[in-house]
Parts: C-alpha cells; sequence; structure tokens
C-alpha cells in the first residue's frame, strides 16, 4: 500500500513539473494514466514549462539532448501552435527527465541544489553528470540509482 501511494505521489510530482492540468490538459493520477497520456503524445507546452521550472531554457544543449530534440526542433516547436504534440519518444524522455528531476528535488532539497547537482561530475556517476546520462534509459536508470543509494544514505 505505502508503495503505491509513493507512485502516485511520483506521478503527481512529474505531471507538476511537466505543467499539470493546465498544459497537458488532462488529469494523471497515476502511472496508467501517464501512460496513455504519453502514447498519444505531450503537448509541447509541457516541455517549454519544465524548461522553465528547472531554469534551462531552448538554448541549453543539455536539455536537448537528454530529451534528445536538437535546438532548431525545439525553436520550431516554440514558434508553432501551442496545441503541437511531441511524438512518443519525446514524449517519453520529457516524462523521464522531468520523474528524475523530481527524484533530485527531494533528495537534494530544492529545485536549485537539484538543477546544480545535475549539471555537476558526480563521482557515483564516474564523475559524469547526471544531466549528460539522460539521453540514454541506461544512463538515466545510472542516475536514478545513483539517486536511489544517496537518498538512503548508500554512497558506495
Amino acid at each position: 500500500m505505502a508503495e503505491a501511494i509513493q507512485v502516485e505521489s511520483d506521478v503527481a510530482r512529474t505531471y507538476d513539473l511537466l505543467g499539470g492540468e493546465k498544459t497537458i490538459r488532462e488529469p494523471i493520477r497515476n502511472v496508467l494514466e501517464a501512460h496513455d497520456v504519453l502514447a498519444k503524445g505531450l503537448p509541447a507546452a509541457s516541455l517549454f514549462h519544465l524548461a522553465k521550472v528547472v531554469g534551462f531554457r531552448a538554448s541549453d544543449d543539455a536539455l536537448s539532448k537528454s530529451i534528445g530534440i536538437s535546438l532548431r526542433t525545439l525553436q520550431r516547436l516554440r514558434s508553432a501552435d501551442k496545441k503541437k504534440l511531441l511524438s512518443v519518444e519525446q514524449s517519453s524522455r520529457t516524462w523521464r527527465f522531468a520523474e528524475i528531476f523530481g527524484h533530485a528535488i527531494d533528495v537534494m532539497g530544492s529545485r536549485d541544489e537539484a538543477e546544480s547537482w545535475m549539471s555537476q561530475p558526480a563521482i557515483g556517476l564516474s564523475n559524469r553528470k547526471p544531466i549528460e546520462l539522460l539521453h540514454t534509459s541506461a544512463g538515466a536508470e545510472a542516475v536514478e540509482e545513483y539517486l536511489t543509494r544517496l537518498e538512503y544514505g548508500v554512497y558506495a
């Protein structure tokens, strides 16, 4: 039961980082609802909301690489209709980025600390910057596992 509540809390945190109902325009209360929305594609506005919240700008190459969208595509999306949808792959990567960033906020204590942590080399990630690992599923998993170890005080 506690695990289900944690999952719902993680989904709510991720949903909020993406702008919630204001940008996504439908509720997401659990992972299956998240799956359904991601399968249709997140609105591009949710990506720009995340970029604004995180403090990364569209010109920031690290965010675009993490999500797998070129800077030119980001610029086109920004100037396109606000209802434009991301592809399933782009939506999934955007969701994953928001999930990991939300976890980092919880572990580090604030958005500013999480953003700083993601931009600095981490010893537990072979001195790689967490944000630079997020463009692959294996890298994202490594960052998530490292955050969990930090959360529970397991540094080795």
